[in-house]
């Protein structure tokens, strides 16, 4: 028997709210197969197995909050769960008695097929600052047979939904999670029965495999010959820290981390293997209040509510992943960069008969001719025209960094919550390109699909309520970027153009911006260019 513990799921990512279990107990679970489905602060996630086997119990059930390293689950294994371990165990006892070697033809035949090997399915690394998700669905029960890649479970993370797969094939023993937990990186979530090895490495050690042969995670294979002399307990725990390969800190060290708002992956370790203790986070931590001169706290404190049921009936509902993600980043902007917003108004009735003109043409191609596809094209061109607005300010070093490359992020509203999935290189793609990558993209992130690596990289952001409503708003800076484009809806309105009123379709904008960087004329310049290429469709034709 072996304990499947949560894996290190990412940067500064500890706990996640499992949204289902994906397996059940007496599954058979494979390696890579998932086992659950985790709610972390970037997306729901799906934690593969990296081992295989029978689960024989559950540790966890939807609806918990799970850290890295809990236990998820329990595998009943069979024979060894590492390849790479039949032969080195093989060796071993050869060397080590070559007496019994008589006993090879009987031993094989008869230890084999008792000599279970458990392998434990840890929720792994999700992406960068994603340390834990909620599980919103579990795919796997308890006894099913699961094969390589098959999904475990779906984890919500703050940027989406994803699937964590079985990291190998095998039959599900234990799963430690339920639907509605928050598992973290490296916590427990499966145990799997890894298939039957060869016969020799049963022969082995027969009167050692029950406990301590299982191999907790496929990356154990680096020592072997040792796991068997060891006991249960120690496997449990050593395997799980190769699995934190970017950042060698325990859990209390990485919530301790995000507590005080320092970014674990830039702390420079001082123990062992450059391993990272509290002592290294808060002397991290000073370092930065101390060269910072901007810092400052990265929430406001609570304040004491009073009793509202005082005065009639409530209801309480905790926060999801995603809204509680977004409440802390959104102070945090809010407090550390000055904004400023100014506003401006498009005259698009031009635009509106080159986007009717154009729509079907752009259906064919399997796309949907938007405003917002409009926008994005033109908003690429002005941030190559206006680099200062595609940039980052890095205060520590006093540098602002100007990025080359053109990703702008869009605000999707979801039922999770507001997601902003990138389009990468905007610049470079057809009008037509864009709006078939646009509506691709905004139904992968309806649907909860969308991958942590289709929201990360932005440079700049675009919100639309256009389609909701409201003439102008105050969109928050998505940091580090340094400013934000809002649309709200257009509407007819009066113009007086050569000496008559006349019919104009109006599109109010809104442009916030890092004050920091970016004075009130950049950003009216920035504005008007953006406002004179929507009024002229010319510029889209032109640029494709």
């Amino acid at each position: 028997m072996a304990e499947f513990k949560l894996p290190d799921l990412g940067e500064n990512i500890e706990t996640g709210e499992v949204i289902s279990v994906l397996v059940a107990v007496g599954d058979s679970l494979s390696e890579d197969q998932p086992v659950v489905e985790l709610e972390t602060d970037k997306a729901v996630i799906e934690v593969p197995s990296s081992v295989s086997g029978t689960i024989a119990a559950i540790h966890i059930s939807q609806g918990d909050t799970i850290a890295v390293g809990q236990a998820i689950l329990v595998v009943d294994g069979e024979a060894a769960a590492a390849p790479s371990e039949p032969a080195t165990a093989a060796e071993a006892p050869a060397a080590a008695a070559p007496a019994p070697a008589a006993d090879p033809a009987p031993a094989p035949a008869i230890e084999a097929p008792a000599a279970p090997s458990s392998q434990e399915v840890v929720l792994p690394e999700l992406g960068e600052g994603v340390d834990s998700g909620d599980v919103v669905g579990i795919m796997v029960g308890v006894g099913d047979d699961v094969v390589e890649e098959q999904g475990l479970l779906e984890l919500e993370i703050d940027k989406g939904v994803v699937e964590l797969p079985s990291p190998a094939a095998g039959k599900i023993s234990a799963l430690h999670i339920k639907e509605g937990d928050r598992a973290t990186v490296g916590q427990l979530i499966a145990t799997l029965e890894v298939s039957g090895a060869a016969p020799a490495p049963a022969a082995t050690a027969p009167s050692q495999t029950p406990a301590p042969t299982p191999v907790v995670e496929p990356t154990v294979s680096e020592a072997p010959a040792q796991a068997p002399a060891q006991s249960a307990a120690a496997p449990a725990v050593a395997p799980d820290q190769p699995a934190r390969q970017l950042v060698p800190a325990a859990p209390s060290v990485r919530r301790l981390a995000r507590e005080i708002g320092v970014d674990v992956g830039v702390v420079k370790g001082t123990g062992p293997g450059g391993r990272i203790s509290e002592a290294d986070v808060k002397a991290h931590s000073k370092q930065l209040h101390e060269t910072r001169a901007a810092s400052g706290p990265v929430a406001a404190s609570a304040v004491a509510l009073p009793d509202f049921s005082k005065w009639g009936q409530i209801e309480a509902e905790p926060f999801s992943n995603v809204r509680r993600i977004t409440a802390q980043r959104m102070v945090q902007a809010w407090t550390s960069i000055p904004h400023v917003t100014q506003f401006d108004q498009a005259d698009v009735t031009e635009l509106e008969t080159f986007r009717k003109s154009h729509g079907k043409a752009v259906e064919k191609a399997g796309g949907k001719l938007t405003p917002t596809a409009l926008i994005l094209k033109v908003v690429g061109a002005a941030l190559t025209k206006f680099p200062q607005f595609c940039a980052s300010i890095d205060m520590a070093t006093e540098q602002v960094i100007y990025k080359k490359y053109r990703h702008i992020g869009i605000a999707v509203d979801t039922k999770r919550g507001l997601l902003v999935p990138v389009i990468r290189d905007v610049d470079q793609k057809t009008v037509t390109e864009l709006s078939v990558e646009l509506s691709e993209m905004a139904e992968k992130t309806r649907t909860g699909r969308v991958a942590i690596d289709d929201m990360q990289g932005g440079c700049f952001t675009i919100s639309n309520i256009g389609g909701i409503g409201g003439t102008a708003f105050t969109p928050i800076v998505n940091a580090p970027e340094v400013a934000i484009l809002g649309v709200a809806r257009s509407k007819t309105e009066p113009v007086h153009i050569d000496g008559q009123f006349q019919p104009r379709l109006i599109m109010p904008l809104s442009l916030s911006y890092d004050h920091r960087l970016i004075d009130g004329a950049d950003g009216a310049r920035f504005l008007r260019f953006i406002c004179e290429c929507l009024e002229n469709p010319f510029f889209l034709a032109f640029e494709g």
